[in-house]
């Protein structure tokens, strides 16, 4: 094997189920809210965009 294979190994995050989920999730929200913004509705796309990009898919990265 060699060294760059080997540095790139070590590098990965790895991602379990829990993981996907919470991005998956993350990634639904920040849809639906910008979807919900182009509409007209501000309030809820607004929750579901801090939602997403502050809670869901920092939670996807660290856990």
């Amino acid at each position: 094997m060699s060294e760059s294979s080997k540095a790139s190994k070590s590098r990965a995050i790895p991602l379990g189920p829990r993981n996907l989920a919470l991005l998956g999730a993350g990634v639904v929200s920040l849809v639906a809210g910008y979807l919900l913004l182009s509409s007209g509705s501000t309030s809820l796309a607004a929750v579901l965009l801090v939602l997403g990009y502050c809670v869901l898919l920092p939670l996807g990265i660290a856990l």
